[in-house]
């Protein structure tokens, strides 16, 4: 397997494949402010119905994400890529010349399914692309993209909105697939080992579809339609059951769709679990805040998302500098401090209150964000440098499912307490006052001090769950990457390479 890395990185490739990934990630978080005007413009009656657009596409990547194991070791790495690039920039079309709201929810599918492969891709690259001891850096890099273009697309799309037309977030995504799909077809090059012969196991593709499909679903309906809906309970132990037979079979396998066996390497085990936690923080993070300062103080969507800018950009400038200070120190230091300033930032903003300034929530969401910057990609790169080179399609495989599952949960759970607190707490205050002297305005304000006290709870929450993951990063231990460890692991996993060889 060394033969497989590069004396030299491919960096041009590397730079197309950079593009192609930023758009796809772009385009991930690009609708969710847009929603309300598709509404209009597309005489759409139901939120819930609009929400499909954004809750279609995650579905659709969660349930391809798994499969990305699979076609990482069978097909090419330029195969993958084009057609890929193709199927997107094919729903991107759909999506922004869509006559009407199935058109469009069609494209977004087909988007999906088209970027779903996108990250696993660029992230094997580039693990097979640097020798271990710099892989920080080029994860690092890789850092860049993965979190700044999810993390401005709020931003970009309040813009777009408040002055143009919401079509003009297919439109100006377009021409930049076009370009991704030329050059690749262009410059692109082969640099990734194949097993041609690796067959797909059709059962683990329906219980991965049905598993994970359901609980990512089922979560993401909740916070709207109750836990105790009749839909959202058979989504949720469908996916449940499906899930846990899932697992049972890939594990008996020889020759299994996802690998599950990456988890035998504690350090990858670790890490997964870590980064795990802190996505339940991150995406909790990105809706309570939107929520406060859109419903608490009434700022309006575009001047909500300039206010997470800073900390978007924060977070993706610091990322390659983590890798370097990775690949320099080792993980546990920055999990550590990371962990920290982002344990005491989620405390700062539960104790946010209805007169809190606009630049103390900038300032406070940036430290947030900064502290998270610290960790996430540290921690992902110490574990896969536990892991053989074989493994690497699985591990990735693993990271991206089990991120996207647990941010859709834990999202859906810091939801349903924020709603849950908030009607308690209107009903307290109600009670407390003579209906008779009830006005609007007062009415108003009585409902903005409950959704208050529903974000400060659900922050407090994710405060504890930040001081999970910091407790865990005390554990971790940085991964031995010189060449006498890489030629043991790598000469130890050859027995296995069949069971792992899909």
């Amino acid at each position: 397997m060394d033969s497989l890395q590069y004396k030299k990185p491919p960096y041009l490739m590397i730079v197309i494949l950079f593009v192609g990934a930023f758009v796809s990630f772009l385009n991930n978080s690009l609708l969710n402010v847009a929603l309300p005007s598709i509404m209009v413009d597309l005489e759409i009656a139901d939120y819930s119905t609009v929400q499909w657009l954004a809750t279609g596409y995650m579905l659709v990547s969660g349930v391809l994400i798994p499969a990305s194991a699979f076609l990482l070791i069978r097909f090419s790495n330029r195969q993958l890529f084009i057609t890929s690039m193709a199927i997107f920039t094919l729903g991107t079309a759909l999506a922004a010349f869509a006559p009407n709201f199935g058109m469009l929810l069609t494209g977004r599918m087909v988007q999906a399914a088209g970027s779903s492969v996108m990250g696993p891709l660029l992230m094997n690259i580039m693990l097979i692309s640097f020798p271990r001891d710099k892989r920080g850096t080029a994860m690092g890099v890789f850092g860049l993209v993965m979190i700044t273009a999810p993390a401005i697309g709020p931003t970009l799309s309040g813009y777009i909105v408040e002055y143009y037309d919401w079509r003009v977030l297919f439109e100006m995504i377009l021409p930049l697939a076009v370009i991704s799909l030329i050059l690749a077809v262009w410059k692109l090059d082969n640099v990734m080992e194949q097993n041609k012969q690796a067959s797909l196991d059709y059962l683990s593709v329906v219980l991965a579809t049905i598993g994970f499909g359901g609980l990512l679903y089922g979560f993401s309906s909740a916070s709207s339609a109750g836990w105790t809906d009749a839909i959202v309970l058979s989504a949720l132990i469908a996916g449940s059951l499906a899930l846990i037979a899932f697992v049972v079979r890939q594990l008996k396998m020889e020759e299994p769709l996802l690998d599950l066996r990456v988890y035998k390497y504690p350090m990858f085990a670790l890490g997964s679990v870590i980064a795990i936690v802190n996505a339940v923080a991150m995406f909790s993070g990105m809706i309570l805040t939107p929520a406060y300062v859109q419903s608490v103080r009434g700022i309006s969507p575009l001047d909500s998302g300039l206010m997470l800018l800073p900390g978007a950009i924060i977070m993706g400038l610091m990322s390659p500098v983590t890798g370097k200070l990775f690949d320099k120190f080792g993980p546990r230091v920055l999990a550590v401090v990371g962990l920290t300033i982002t344990a005491i930032s989620t405390y700062m903003l539960a104790n946010l209150q209805l007169d809190s300034s606009y630049l103390y929530i900038i300032f406070i969401y940036s430290v947030r964000m900064f502290g998270m910057s610290m960790v996430m990609m540290p921690i992902m790169t110490n574990g896969l440098n536990q892991l053989p080179t074989v493994l690497n399609p699985h591990g990735t495989a693993v990271n991206n499912t089990a991120q996207q599952v647990s941010g859709s949960i834990g999202t859906a759970i810091l939801v349903t307490i924020m709603n849950s607190v908030t009607k308690t707490e209107a009903g307290n205050l109600m009670a407390g006052v003579d209906p008779a002297a009830l006005t609007e305005a007062s009415t108003a304000a009585l409902t903005q001090q409950a959704l208050l006290a529903g974000i400060q709870y659900s922050f407090y929450v994710a405060f504890v769950v930040n001081v999970i993951a910091l407790v865990l990063a005390l554990f971790v231990k940085r991964v031995d990457t010189s060449a006498e460890a890489v030629s043991k692991l790598e000469h130890q996993s050859k027995p296995s390479t069949k069971t792992v060889s899909i």
